[in-house]
């Protein structure tokens, strides 16, 4: 069911959208369910731009946590993730920024299939329908930080 793209226009600059998504230890100060984020080098050889972002999310009583592999590309303006544990069968993810006139065009696309086939029908749809809070929420914190 996914394979999920969001496309905006935000009025501030590449390199600061950069950095407001590359920020993750931020996320639970500004993204919805985001409960708790653990962030520590990565231990694979050539992760020197790669980090492993723990993050915890909630939907009412259940909490989940799962592991990414985040890997941010300054030369090509893009950050991508894919979680290497957790309760996806798999999820890969990658934001890319352009500059477009004052402002960036940023792209969000997100694939993920969870693992478990008796919550899948429930949770796949509800996990899709929060990523476009997800990119509200960042397109909020952009204001708050950069004005």
């Amino acid at each position: 069911m996914p394979d999920l793209f969001f496309e905006r226009h935000l009025p501030h600059l590449p390199e600061r959208i950069f950095e407001l998504i590359g920020d993750l230890e931020s996320y639970p100060e500004f993204i919805p369910n985001c409960k708790a984020m653990d962030v520590r080098p990565d231990p694979n050889p050539g992760g020197e731009n790669s980090v492993l972002a723990r993050m915890t999310i909630g939907f009412g009583l259940i909490t989940q946590s799962y592991t990414s592999r985040v890997t941010r590309d300054v030369k090509a303006m893009t950050i991508t993730a894919e979680a290497v544990d957790g309760p996806f069968s798999y999820l890969d993810s990658k934001w890319s920024l352009e500059r477009e006139g004052e402002g960036t065009r940023v792209r969000f696309d997100i694939d993920f299939k969870i693992k478990n086939p008796l919550i899948k029908a429930v949770a796949e749809p509800a996990f899709a329908a929060k990523q476009r809070e997800i990119i509200t929420a960042f397109e909020d914190e952009a204001d708050r930080r950069f004005g």
